[in-house]
This record gives structure tokens, C-alpha cells and sequence, in this order.
């Protein structure tokens, strides 16, 4: 390989030219010498993909384990979900955020811990600045940048705030002066603004204006941490009518995702089996999304009583 014509040119070129090269493709790559090992899992390579606009979408998943107890990390691939070895086990009581190549993990529990992993980079851990302070039931979401973690500063549910951690500086900053209290809920965010679900009710907060609103139109619908932002589309499963329902807020429109009234009617909380499907939306004239099944897995994962507690979209 040492007279191979590759091994003279410049390094920024060779990171050019594995940057177009499948991510698939990656592991036989790096078998070829410790250069292209380490120019594999390398920063550059990941930040030269993302300018060339070569990146691609990969599903990660927080799977709870009833048989062990545990939370642990999944990422699927063409035979299913496949566990992340020499991980810790997940934080029960923590919130994952994705944030391009990397996952952040506020563990919650009435800790101050925080770290990332770095899915460009073999899945390596780096532990975050402690939290301003020891946190309990969190929920986060990333806007603009800063992750916004809300939850209670002791367990008498009694102090409630919001800490702010800097994605580009890795440092925390001042919280918001104006806090919702988010019992027992979750927090999304769609164009810019954080929507909040908090047992029935339902809110916005507009970072621009500084303030919080109630959203009416879903005020009646349950979602919970397993709901996903497609396009500034709000998709989350509905248990008691077995429906993907969808929420515009543009058009302030909630609805049926139409067209997998049979896949839905199959969906399970705690099993044994877990299945992955992948789903294509089309917006029709009239407003009506519709969904299309693209790919299905039968077996992704299989022994041991799961639960699913957040699936996360890594750009690698």
C-alpha cells in the first residue's frame, strides 16, 4: 500500500475523496492502514461531508430493557437494530438530544452529569462541564445552537428552571428569565419556536418575544418524548385510536396521517419483538398527509422485553 499513488497526495485531498465514499464503506476503508483508520473517524472528514452536502441520516434508538433493567443505545442497520458496545448504561431519568454527528445526554436523577457521543468517532464519550445545578426529570431540545434542559432543581417538584448549553463554545449559559413548568412532559422544537406538552396541555414559546402561549388545537392530544419534527410537522402516535396523527402549525391543523390504518394496528407498547418500518409522507392538494410504508424489518431486534424511549436522527 506504501506505493499506492493515494498515500502521496495531501491529506486535505484523501479527506476529499473519502468524503464522497459511501458511509457503508467506511469500515473496509479503514482496514487498509491505520492512516485510513484514523481519517475515518476523523472531524475533518465528517465536517468536509457536511460541506460537500454528502451526509446521511442514521436512526438511533434508546431501547429500555425490562430483563436487565437498563436503558441502552441502538443504531439501525440493513439487519436490524445493532447495541453500541463500551457504552455506560443510559440514564432512566435522562434526555437525549442529537446534534449532527453527536448525541447529548443529560442524565437527570438529581445530578449535575452531562456528556456526549461522538457517532463520527467510534461512538466515543466525552464528558460535558458539570450543570450549573443537580437536575431532576428533565426534558431538552436543541434551538439556534443551545440546548434548552428544563427540569426540577430538587425532588419536591417544588423549583422548577431551565439551563442553556452552547453547542459551538461547549460552555452553559443564563437560562430563560420566563419558565414553563413541564410536568410529566416533553419539548419539541418546530421552526424556531419550543413546543411543550405538559400533562393536557399544550404550549409555545416564541424565543424572539420571550413569551408562552397555549396551543388550543392540541390541548386534547397526548404525545409524549417518542414524537418526531418532519419538515416542521409534528408527528406522534395516538394508543387509544391507533392512529399516526400529524400537527401543522402553520396551518394550525391536527390529523390522521392517512393510509397505515393496517401497520398501526399492530403497534405495542412492551414486547419482545421490535420491528422497524420506514415511512414516506406526501402532502396532498387539500392539506391530508398520507403515509406509504418504504421498507420494513420484521426482526429487528429480537429476546428481551423492550420498550422504546427516544429515537434519535444522527447526521454522519
Amino acid at each position: 500500500m506504501s506505493s499506492s499513488p493515494i498515500m502521496s497526495l495531501p491529506e486535505d485531498i484523501v479527506v476529499d475523496i473519502l468524503a464522497r465514499v459511501p458511509r457503508h464503506d467506511y469500515p473496509r476503508v479503514s482496514l487498509v492502514s491505520k492512516y485510513f483508520q484514523s481519517l475515518v473517524s476523523s472531524p475533518e472528514l465528517y465536517a468536509r461531508r457536511s460541506s460537500l452536502g454528502c451526509t446521511e441520516h442514521c436512526l438511533y434508538v434508546v431501547l429500555y430493557n425490562w430483563a436487565n433493567i437498563v436503558d441502552r443505545l441502538y443504531t439501525l442497520k440493513d439487519k436490524g437494530l445493532v447495541l453500541i458496545s463500551g457504552l455506560p448504561d443510559m440514564p432512566s431519568d435522562g434526555s437525549y438530544v442529537a446534534v449532527g454527528s453527536r448525541i447529548y445526554v443529560f442524565c437527570g436523577s438529581m445530578t449535575s452529569s452531562a456528556f456526549f457521543i461522538d457517532c463520527a468517532s467510534s461512538h466515543t464519550v466525552q464528558h460535558l462541564p458539570r450543570m450549573p445545578f443537580p437536575m431532576s426529570e428533565v426534558v431538552a431540545d436543541v434551538n439556534g445552537g443551545r440546548i434548552y434542559v428544563f427540569g426540577y432543581l430538587r425532588t419536591d417538584q417544588k423549583s422548577y428552571t431551565i439551563v442553556v448549553f452552547n453547542t459551538e463554545t461547549q460552555m452553559w449559559e443564563d437560562g430563560m428569565k420566563n419558565v414553563m413548568e413541564i410536568r410529566n412532559g416533553c419539548l419539541v422544537v418546530i421552526a424556531g419556536k419550543m413546543y411543550a406538552r405538559e400533562f393536557q396541555k399544550n404550549f409555545v414559546y416564541d424565543p424572539k418575544e420571550s413569551k408562552w402561549e397555549m396551543v388550543e388545537v392540541l390541548s386534547s392530544k397526548f404525545w409524549n418524548h417518542k414524537a418526531c419534527v418532519v419538515d416542521d410537522v409534528l408527528y406522534f402516535y395516538d394508543w387509544s385510536e391507533k392512529e399516526l396523527r400529524a400537527y401543522d402549525p402553520e396551518r394550525k391543523w391536527v390529523g390522521a396521517v392517512k393510509g397505515l390504518d393496517d401497520l398501526l394496528a399492530e403497534v405495542r407498547g412492551v414486547t419482545k419483538e421490535i420491528r422497524s418500518v420506514k415511512i414516506s409522507l406526501e402532502r396532498c392538494q387539500k392539506g391530508q398527509i398520507w403515509g406509504k410504508v418504504d421498507q420494513w424489518c420484521d426482526h429487528a431486534l429480537t429476546a428481551g422485553n423492550f420498550y422504546p424511549r427516544k429515537s434519535l436522527d444522527v447526521v454522519l
